[in-house]
């Protein structure tokens, strides 16, 4: 059975980081388009990040630019997601999902294997 699983969502407080895994099992990721997308209560759900195994190419939404950094462990055959300078804004459950078409985009649309999301909250 193929899926993806999420973890590492956590409280945080403004401005701090966080690193969140998304570890593939039943197929490797070195054929796949890897994104991040979250969904805040009462919002549609965004793409935040992807990332290519087929050219290592990466795209991020201008919303976390700077703050976000997507990357993939092919030993381990996962992906994580570097988020630093935290902002409330973020707040949200982060999905993570793979696309066998293997060159990045951020059409949730098009991606074939979800995780159950990694919640990330806000501690004021």
């Amino acid at each position: 059975q193929l899926h993806v699983v999420e973890s590492g969502g956590d409280l945080v407080q403004p401005g701090g980081s966080l690193r969140l895994s998304c570890a593939a099992s039943g197929f490797t990721l070195d054929y796949y388009a890897i994104g991040w997308f979250r969904q805040a209560p009462g919002k549609e759900r965004e793409g935040v990040a992807c990332f290519s195994s087929s050219d290592g190419d990466t795209v991020y939404a201008d919303s976390v630019k700077g703050r976000f950094t997507i990357s993939k462990d092919n030993a381990k055959n996962t992906v994580y997601l570097q988020m630093n300078s935290l902002l409330p804004a973020d707040t949200a459950v982060y999905y993570c999902a793979a696309d066998n078409w293997p060159f990045c985009h951020l059409d949730s649309n098009e991606y074939d294997y979800w995780g159950q999301g990694t919640q990330v909250t806000f501690s004021s």
